[in-house]
């Protein structure tokens, strides 16, 4: 067994399922290159990479520095031998449902923006005009929920008055026995 992790780095388990992986995405490539037009699968690849890389990308790094920017969370790295302050990073309570508000709508925005064909409503008996509300409701709930965390966070991050430590173990200023303006007990 050592000699396994020493030659392949890892344990047999993560080998195994690296394997199980890769046969797994074999298997779902032959699937899908087998149609009838493997071309349009490739074309898809290609396209959904270009499309990520030179036109996603760079759209949400723009927008995540701009929110950083309007939200005051932008900070410069400290200066060398300066130590650097904690501070609270509220700007994921903010990345993370609009991530995942995003990616709902990019899967299901024929149907949130109601431009499916009339045969989506034959085959399925569903109406399309309930998704726009539903992705509305599900991304308020989102924000509600990370609002909902930052705000517990807050408040196990602030100190308590009695002891002068916060829960996050870092001392107040003014607080404790090597206080100059506070005379010692008897």
């Amino acid at each position: 067994m050592s000699r396994i992790r020493s030659l392949y780095g890892a344990s047999p388990l993560h080998l195994l399922l690296v394997l199980c992986s890769f046969a797994l995405t074999g298997y779902a490539g032959i699937r899908l290159l087998a149609g009838a037009e493997p071309w349009k699968v490739v074309l898809w690849f290609v396209g959904a990479a270009l499309l990520h890389d030179l036109v996603l990308l760079p759209l949400y790094t723009v927008t995540d520095r701009a929110a950083q920017t309007l939200l005051g969370e932008r900070r410069e790295p400290a200066a060398p031998g300066e130590a650097a302050r904690p501070a609270m990073r509220w700007i994921n309570y903010v990345r993370v449902p609009v991530f995942l508000s995003g990616v709902l709508f990019l899967t299901y925005f024929p149907l949130i923006l109601e431009r499916v064909s009339h045969r989506f409503t034959l085959y399925t008996t569903l109406s399309t005009d309930v998704y726009l509300g539903r992705w509305l409701l599900i991304t308020a709930v989102l924000f509600g929920i990370s609002t909902l965390a930052l705000l517990i966070r807050m408040g196990r991050s602030r100190p308590s008055p009695e002891s002068g430590v916060g829960r996050s173990g870092t001392a107040r200023p003014g607080r404790g026995t090597n206080d100059p303006g506070r005379e010692s007990a008897p």
